[in-house]
This record gives structure tokens, C-alpha cells and sequence, in this order.
């Protein structure tokens, strides 16, 4: 293979950038939208945990993808997104494991790209390009 291609300090920069920032949305749309807490804040009741946990959403999707983006503390910050999709995965699409799009691919396949980019982040770290590699 060519040289070029065997960079993996580029390959997890780009991972970082990739779930970093699509992840960072999620969290812009409940800032601006502060309602959605109250639906994860309910959810939560449900499974017999305190509401105020809702709160926590802000710390996987807003400053997880923060610290994941800029290389700084990036483990802490994949294993805050791990841990929210865990918590998304549990409170709002446990009943979509076992189904498929009309087109063959999981349901899921968004919400477990998630959660794997962040565990695999988890495991290598943030790679030599970061604000502070770990």
C-alpha cells in the first residue's frame, strides 16, 4: 500500500472530527430545544432513575464531542458519548435491536456508529494530531 495511506495519527484525527462533529448536533438541537429533556427526563422516571440525570445528555453531546474535536482529554470525552448512547440506546431505542431499514441495514447502525467510534477513541486515544494527545 501506498505510504501516503499509513498515517494512523491522520486516520484518528479524522475519526475525532467525524464523531465529534456530527455528535456535537445532537447536542446544539436540545440546547435549542430544551423540551427534549423533559422527554429524557421522563424516560429516566420510567426506568426508575432521578429526572435530573436528563441533564447529563449536555455532558455526551455537547462537551464530549468539544473535548473529542480538539484533542484535549479525548478519552473522557468518548467515553461521555459511550456512555450516552448506552443511555440513548436503553431509554429510547431498546425496542428497534432487532430491526432493519427497508433497505437491509440495521436500524440502529446511526446510534451504533456512536457508540463504536467512541469506544475505539476510548481504547487508542486522540492520536499525534491534538491540542493534547493522550
Amino acid at each position: 500500500m501506498l505510504s501516503i495511506f499509513n498515517n494512523p495519527a491522520f486516520g484518528l484525527l479524522l475519526l475525532r472530527l467525524t464523531l465529534g462533529g456530527l455528535m456535537i448536533f445532537h447536542g446544539f438541537a436540545k440546547v435549542g430545544n430544551p423540551g427534549s429533556l423533559d422527554f429524557i427526563g421522563g424516560k429516566l422516571l420510567e426506568i426508575g432513575l432521578p429526572g435530573f440525570i436528563a441533564y447529563g445528555v449536555f455532558l455526551g453531546e455537547v462537551l464530549g464531542p468539544i473535548l473529542i474535536i480538539f484533542g484535549v482529554f479525548s478519552r473522557l470525552g468518548a467515553l461521555l458519548v459511550a456512555g450516552n448512547m448506552i443511555f440513548a440506546l436503553i431509554l429510547v431505542h431498546s425496542d428497534q435491536f432487532a430491526n432493519f431499514t427497508k433497505s437491509g441495514g440495521w436500524e440502529l447502525e446511526l446510534q451504533g456508529f456512536f457508540l463504536m467510534t467512541a469506544v475505539v477513541l476510548l481504547f487508542t486515544g486522540s492520536g499525534r494530531y491534538a491540542i493534547k494527545p493522550d
